[in-house]
């Protein structure tokens, strides 16, 4: 008895104050080792926890496994002195990997949890009882259950722990036999027996990829680009079942710009020649693309500036607007946006369509630019043009536009970044006016949300750069979301306020999964034949916290990192009974039970 209290008091001392006190500024960055041979994490904020599959609380966790063994570490004596406590390695910042504690010690590990969380242990004397966050052992699955985690949640009435969750996370697979499946009746049934329940109530969930059902290729799914629909009701019927109309479904899109089938590719090339000079803006050094075999981009800019002295007669207009077909904020409006992203707009005035000439043929070296930009601003000063700018153009050139239709232009010296950031300018106002377009048709017609962040000029060049490059991973959702998916504006004009809100706070980041709630009924067809990704039914009952849940799940990603599958009496391979078309899945069961300290 005295060895066990020894235990507990240790364990007490070492995860509510070693570890919580050190962590209370933070979430500690490095993992402790408990006695010699447990490696003790706590899990929280934006980390990722590794049991939010199995498990769907949101406070901070402790994650238990296997210690990745120091050598040179002094074994720990059982004695529990303060010394002996505060004496606790701390691991190495690299980790080889998740090592799982055999079922055995998880269990030992739990227990002790259990009687430090237990305010009627009272010979262990600890005066006070800290609710700690809870805990998950990862197993090796040793056992026959094939257990692969097992946790402890605290139920508390205010400050009191009253009692624990304990949940066991079995998993084996992969297999493609479906007999092997679980039959749902039998597990309302289990369910009933061990929680003495005569009433439960069952809760679906489904995970269908859509890039697939949609046949695209495999290029994209490697590019780390993803949509799929996740769809959740109440009341199933049998297991893997497809999802009634009346579920309630969420589409979660990941997208990486840059795909060369996708329609806005152009686009993308362009963002990227922008980005490379932006780059040289910032760091003064730029690369150049290889010079072009064709006409080169000096020799384009000259017979522009040749065509536009042949039209000083007056009858030329840059952008005849009255073939500019006039779109409203409507359904129709979206398609012809779409359609519009295949071209060039209609309305481009002089410096846009001079930074299509030299962005066309990728100016390909700094001298060459100097000598376009030196081409333009003569032909200015003579008077041998006199271009059309938009109105509200901010760009030095169209400054000197401006000047010129004064007859007085001020000297410029093209020298250092100067031409740099020239061409940067036109090509940026020209790709933020081409995105303004394809989101809302005529400018004049209604306005893009979040529309003054993401065109200001009020912030510093690179800024600008990078609002421009948030606005393109917008417009390759959108496109992506109406050419798969076939979604219209009723469909679209909320997501482009999703991502709009999303990146008016966030930095770019195209790992985010957007997420936009949609009625089953709009992407039934892409998955109604396929196989989900995930399938899982939840069995509950009981009410508030002494509601307890078994859940079945089947998986085509393995649901834990560390190897603890069983493939005894699975298949190995993605046949059955000669069809190579079958999934291979995890099955994974969680259970949970209760123990009641009052």
């Amino acid at each position: 008895r005295g060895k066990l209290r020894g235990k507990v008091v240790y364990l007490n001392v070492f995860i509510s104050f070693r570890i919580l006190e050190e962590g209370k500024d933070g979430i500690p960055k490095h993992p402790y080792l408990y006695e010699t041979d447990v490696e003790v994490s706590l899990v929280g904020g934006s980390c990722k926890s590794p049991v939010d599959k199995f498990w769907n609380g949101s406070s901070a966790v402790y994650i238990l496994q296997k210690a990745t063994h120091n050598e040179e570490s002094n074994s720990m004596e059982e004695s529990i002195t303060d010394d002996a406590v505060y004496a606790s390695e701390v691991l190495p910042k690299e980790s080889p990997g998740a090592l799982a504690l055999s079922v055995g010690r998880a269990k030992q590990l739990i227990s002790l949890y259990t009687m430090v969380q237990n305010p009627n242990i009272t010979y262990l004397g600890i005066s006070d009882l800290v609710v700690l966050p809870p805990l998950w052992a990862r197993c090796d699955g040793s056992d026959p259950q094939h257990t692969c985690w097992i946790g402890a949640e605290p139920l508390k009435a205010g400050n009191k722990v009253t009692g624990l969750n304990i949940y066991m996370v079995s998993c084996a697979g992969p297999t493609a036999d479906k007999t092997r499946f679980a039959n749902l009746e039998e597990l309302k049934m289990e369910h009933k027996i061990r929680h003495h329940s005569s009433v439960v109530t069952t809760k679906g969930f489904a995970r269908y990829e859509l890039i697939a059902a949609a046949a695209m290729e495999d290029t994209i799914a490697e590019s780390g680009s993803n949509i799929c629909v996740d769809v959740t009701w109440n009341g199933v019927e049998k297991v893997m079942e497809t999802p009634p109309l009346i579920s309630a479904a969420t589409l979660n899109i990941a997208l990486e710009s840059g795909d060369p089938r996708s329609p806005v590719f152009h686009l993308y090339r362009e963002l990227q020649f922008l980005l490379a000079l932006a780059e040289g803006v910032k760091t003064g050094v730029t690369e150049w693309p290889e010079p072009s075999e064709s006409e080169s981009a000096l020799k384009l800019v000259q017979e522009f500036l040749t065509d536009l002295k042949k039209k000083l007669d007056g009858d030329y207009i840059f952008g005849n607007k009255n073939e500019t077909e006039k779109i409203k904020c409507d359904t129709a409006a979206v398609d012809s946006c779409i359609k519009s992203i295949f071209g060039e707009r209609g309305d481009l005035d002089f410096t846009e369509q001079l930074w299509c000439k030299m962005k066309s043929k990728c100016v390909s070296s700094y001298q060459e630019l100097i000598d376009c930009f030196t081409l333009v601003i003569k032909s200015l000063q003579r008077g041998e043009i006199q271009p059309w700018i938009h109105q509200g153009s901010s760009s030095f050139l169209s400054q000197l536009i401006q000047q010129s239709y004064h007859g007085k232009m001020e000297d410029v010296s093209l020298s250092d970044i100067t031409p740099i950031q020239m061409l940067l300018e036109i090509g940026l106002e020209k790709m933020k006016k081409d995105y303004v377009s394809f989101f809302i048709g005529e400018p004049d017609t209604c306005s893009l949300p979040f529309q003054d962040y993401f065109i200001s000029t009020s912030v510093g060049l690179q800024e600008q750069v990078h609002r421009a490059q948030k606005l393109h991973h917008v417009l390759e959702i959108m496109v992506s979301c109406t050419g798969l998916l076939q979604f219209r504006h009723e469909n679209l004009f909320p997501l482009t306020q999703i991502c709009m809100k999303y990146y008016k706070e966030n930095p770019l980041n195209e790992k985010h999964v957007f997420q936009l709630p949609i009625r089953p009924a709009l992407v039934k067809k892409f998955y109604q034949n396929d196989n989900p990704e995930v399938w899982k039914v939840e069995i509950s009952s009981g009410h508030g916290q002494k509601e307890v849940k078994t859940t079945w799940q089947v998986s085509t990603n393995a649901p834990v990192e560390h190897g603890t599958s069983d493939n005894s009496g699975f298949l190995s391979d993605s046949t059955v009974n000669g069809s190579s078309e079958e999934r291979l899945y995890f099955i994974t069961m969680t259970q949970c039970s209760q123990v009641h300290f009052t």
